[in-house]
């Protein structure tokens, strides 16, 4: 008896010293710069300047319409309100379908793990950085609520070309704010960060188009 309790307080010493180290992990953040935005007093905007790092990045409103976020959600995580910042299912589904093709045709990744590939400026591909975006991702939905994730990946994720953020894309593609998106507007920026590098409005515009559609329909 004696000795089972010696072995439980070890192992609830062990637990209890994991977890104060896992809290002693940084929460991936966003150091990026952003434009200089001129808008009026009902949201027009009247001018802007680039950021200093190259970038089309408004400071994030956090007002995009429900629209955008059911588009998103829906094309990229729909379990997102669900899971704790990663998705088992989803990671085994990937690492299969991976395996048989010989590359990577399979992400597996929930909006939380975006976000702290976003944070870490998308490093390689790797088992190792998954498994650490993984651990990143737990300690990011301890921190931060899910709207909070939510809305860093709106106001971080590649739209295109150097196009970073909803608020930027909805005034770059479609010259209104993201509160205002339509149904079609909203799909469409909520399928561009997939492939930001391979598919935009200024190219492959049929297969965006296909890839708009099929989520409408969804």
């Amino acid at each position: 008896m004696i000795r089972q309790r010696r072995i439980m307080l070890k192992t609830g010493l062990l637990i209890a010293g994991l977890f104060l180290l896992f809290l002693c992990i940084p929460v991936p953040r966003f150091d990026d710069s952003y434009s200089t935005v001129l808008t009026a007093r009902d949201g027009e905007l009247l001018g802007a300047r680039i950021a200093d790092d190259g970038q089309w990045r408004f400071p994030a409103t956090n007002q995009y319409s429900d629209k955008y976020a059911a588009c998103v959600l829906e094309y990229e995580d729909r379990q997102f309100f669900r899971h704790v910042g990663f998705n088992p299912v989803a990671l085994i589904q990937a690492f299969v379908e991976n395996a048989k093709a010989g590359k990577v045709v399979r992400g597996g990744s929930t909006i939380s793990m975006q976000v702290v590939r976003l944070a870490r400026k998308n490093k390689p591909r790797t088992y190792g950085e998954k498994v650490l975006e993984v651990v990143l991702a737990l300690r990011l939905e301890l921190r931060y609520s899910k709207k909070s994730i939510l809305d860093l990946y709106a106001a971080h994720a590649p739209f295109g070309g150097n196009v970073v953020g909803i608020d930027a894309a909805a005034w770059r593609y479609f010259h209104t704010t993201p509160d205002r998106l339509t149904w079609s507007e909203a799909a469409l920026l909520a399928v561009l960060p997939n492939a930001p590098s391979m598919i935009h409005p200024g190219k492959s515009r049929d297969r965006l188009l296909d890839k708009r559609d099929a989520l409408l329909q969804r």
